[in-house]
């Protein structure tokens, strides 16, 4: 069964899509935590970051956080200060199981987070 993430994709669900590669999309995230955050995901199905194969996927990992930062220039915060999260795993928070790094910006970010 396809996820979300992979439906958008696909194209087969709209979203607010701020960056594409072949290999990278990021869009708005539809319940954003603050001012600014950012869902870039992998095209390639990986279910978890529990699941990213260090030596297959590192080149993959290294393009996400590329992305991160490009889109944080883009959208004035990389300066000021961002937050990336990896949720991993239901207890992780974890909701769609399709490998999602979360920009999050435009705020102080607090600490602990959870």
């Amino acid at each position: 069964m396809s996820t979300i993430f992979k439906k958008i994709i696909d194209k087969e669900i709209p979203a607010q899509i701020i960056y594409e590669t072949d290999k990278v999309l990021a869009f708005k995230d539809i319940n954003p935590q603050a001012p600014v955050h950012v869902l870039i995901i992998p095209k390639k199905e990986i279910p978890s970051v529990r699941e990213v194969d260090t030596s297959e996927d590192a080149g993959l990992m290294n393009e996400l956080i590329a992305a991160a930062n490009k889109i944080a220039k883009e959208l004035g915060i990389f300066d000021s200060g961002f937050r990336l999260v990896f949720n991993a795993g239901k207890d992780g928070g974890q909701d769609v199981y399709h490998l999602h790094l979360h920009l999050l910006g435009g705020r102080k970010m607090t600490w602990p987070p959870g």
